[in-house]
């Protein structure tokens, strides 16, 4: 199946599928004598891993990275990394019913008509289980950032219609739906409640922030950095669209409203969201992602069946009420590996290096 590479100098390809042994990544292009060890891991495995919280789907992974090459004495060789995480909760039988029926709003109707054969399982290799081998090669990306002191966070800003009132960092990792508003964080939690009552799914509105990010990262025209982050955001399952800065806002703007004036200080407001031509410029980046409502619910569903007639369908099995929270670290991990692979190539390109 081609499409599951992603990157130039730093590059990542995804491997296995939901309900199979596992699912895991090959990692080319990182610098050798980098410090990884299994344990580099631990925390932000433990943010995307599913069953830790009411609002999480039962299944329980422990999502525990097995590095398989590219690693001797606790270094990087500069040889491909490749990692693994073993599928050790799997419960296929639920999902039987998928062998000839579509789920509304899911890949298996696209992935029939594209492949004709493919494991419908979890939903395979389309199922958000592929994305713990992204927010695992994220923390590889993570460590060539660290020197340049490049940072990314990541948090729900909007969920189910409830939309955070102000941004407090410090409150992300003290919900369980990684929102820096306390309140919001309460009433996000009750609607995903009232949502799992009601055999429904919500969406909502993830927000990166990249700060530190030195100006001169970007590859134009094809390889802008707003770009290789849209893409990098859009190839998630389940995020529908991407913003930058002023985002669709700046289609309502006057250009003297959108400009950002430039001072001897720097810019005075962030309206570019920190990019301009498709290059960082020193500012803070800003990304917002649209993520849609999980397909898989329990309410009865119109359908068809592979050969084209009505049926009804009635899903019974383990899901997520909603993409989010737990799209946030795998975001993160994202622009992570977008930032990683332009530091690279813009480091390539200066003389002084």
């Amino acid at each position: 199946m081609a499409g599951n590479s992603f990157g130039d100098l730093f590059r990542i390809t995804t491997f296995g599928e939901s309900h199979g042994p596992g699912v895991g990544v090959v990692i080319d292009g990182c610098p050798s004598r980098i410090s990884l060890s299994t344990e580099d891991f631990t925390v932000d495995m433990a943010r995307r891993r599913p069953g830790r919280h009411a609002i999480d789907t039962p299944r329980n992974e422990t999502d525990q990275v097995e590095i398989l090459s590219g690693v001797f004495e606790g270094l990087t060789t500069g040889a491909p990394i490749t990692l693994f995480i073993r599928n050790r909760d799997a419960n296929s039988k639920p999902y039987e019913v998928l062998r000839q029926l579509f789920r509304p709003g899911h890949a298996d109707y696209t992935y029939f008509k594209k492949y004709g054969h493919f494991d419908f399982k979890g939903g395979g290799r389309a199922s958000a289980r592929e994305t713990a081998a992204r927010v695992a090669a994220g923390v590889v990306a993570r460590k060539i950032l660290a020197p340049p002191r490049i940072s990314i966070r990541a948090y729900t800003l909007e969920l189910g219609g409830v939309r955070a009132g102000h941004i407090d960092f410090e409150q992300i990792e003290k919900n369980a739906c990684y929102c820096p508003d306390r309140e919001a964080a309460q009433q996000m939690e009750e609607a995903l409640l009232k949502a799992r009552q009601d055999k429904d799914s919500l969406g909502g509105i993830v927000e990166v922030r990249v700060n530190g990010c030195p100006a001169g990262l970007g590859e134009p025209v094809f390889d802008k950095l707003d770009a290789d982050l849209a893409k990098a955001a859009m190839s998630v399952g389940a995020v529908k669209g991407v913003e930058i800065g002023a985002g669709f806002q700046a289609a309502r703007f006057r250009g003297v409203e959108n400009n950002d004036p430039i001072t001897p200080q720097g810019f005075t407001t962030n309206r570019s969201g920190g990019i301009l031509g498709g290059i960082s410029n020193g500012d803070e980046i800003v990304i917002r992602t649209a993520v849609k409502p999980i397909p898989s619910i329990g309410q009865e569903q119109n359908t068809v069946n592979r050969k084209g007639q009505p049926a009804k369908l009635e899903l019974k099995g383990r899901f997520d009420i909603s993409a989010v929270p737990r799209i946030v670290p795998v975001l993160e991990a994202m622009v992570s590996i977008v930032l990683a692979d332009h530091y690279l190539r813009t480091k390539a390109l200066q003389a002084d290096n």
